[in-house]
């Protein structure tokens, strides 16, 4: 797949530098969408290359794809992940013209640590704490969200099912309100927007009732969401050749409903659909 890819920078603090990675359509008829695509490792390790393998899925679906680099825990303490992803989406909605596409078709793609910083994204749109130095001028809210095995809770408490040691993130003096603040499941609220979780059954790092507990939140709340569990899959499993491109075709799917054109499938719902029919 022959998808042209492009490296610029969208944030310096002091000097350093904070990197993106573009991949684009290879034709100039595309969604007109853009996703931000968040890479995991326990938010201590990776960096943005590890989007090199699925960027080019996407694109090729039509969608521009943004791979950023955020800064560490070793480097900057929470919240100041947040903080970056931020910056890297009110960076693309800023610079939405020079890609042909819509600001209010943004949305953001996460993996594992990736993931929880994804829904965190999509939960604090605009909220001032969560902004840190950024440039409050151009709006940092997420019109859709994908999570692929994403922590959703951090507990300072005993463990319970679907929780994470707050400590992974916030240190070892953590309090309970830093805990509930960093988590993705306490941020759901009225203007959540459409979300995608993807989990295997069998994951050992992060447990499917992650996204579980979720969904059952954002159903609660009247979200728009969808669950895919895949059975007997471990953690990373999107990376397996024989999902990779079943789970990034699902996603494309998923973001033509809600973002693309969701009234053509609407429509089309109501035209075919005979049971859609008799509502």
């Amino acid at each position: 797949m022959n998808i042209e890819r492009q490296e610029l920078t969208y944030k310096t603090i002091a000097e350093r530098e904070l990197k993106i990675d573009i991949f684009k359509p290879e034709t100039a008829e595309h969604t007109r969408t853009a996703i931000i695509m968040l890479h995991g490792g326990g938010w201590r390790l990776g960096d943005r290359t590890m989007m090199h393998l699925f960027g080019p899925f996407l694109a090729g679906q039509g969608f521009v794809v943004f791979a950023p680099e955020y800064r560490l825990l070793g480097e900057a303490a929470w919240p100041a992940q947040l903080e970056d992803v931020k910056a890297a989406v009110s960076w693309v909605r800023e610079n939405a013209g020079q890609w042909h596409i819509d600001p209010d078709k943004i949305a953001v793609e996460g993996f594992s640590a990736g993931g929880h910083l994804a829904l965190m994204a999509a939960g604090t749109g605009d909220a001032p704490a969560y902004q840190g130095g950024n440039d409050a001028a151009t709006s940092d809210a997420v019109n859709a969200v994908i999570a692929f095995f994403p922590p959703i809770e951090l507990t300072v408490a005993e463990l319970q099912p679907g929780q994470t040691p707050a400590a992974a993130l916030l240190g070892d003096s953590a309090t309970p309100e830093q805990a509930r603040l960093a988590s993705p499941i306490c941020q759901v609220n009225a203007d959540y927007p459409p979300t995608f979780l993807l989990h295997g059954t069998a994951d050992q790092i992060v447990p499917h009732v992650n996204s579980l507990r979720m969904a059952a939140v954002l159903e609660e709340q009247g979200t728009q969401v969808e669950l895919h569990l895949y059975p007997r899959h471990t953690h990373e499993f999107v990376r397996l050749p024989s999902m990779l491109e079943l789970t990034h075709l699902e996603i494309g799917n998923f973001l033509r409903r809600m973002l693309v054109d969701p009234q053509r499938y609407e429509q089309e719902n109501l035209e075919l659909n005979k049971f859609a029919q008799r509502g």
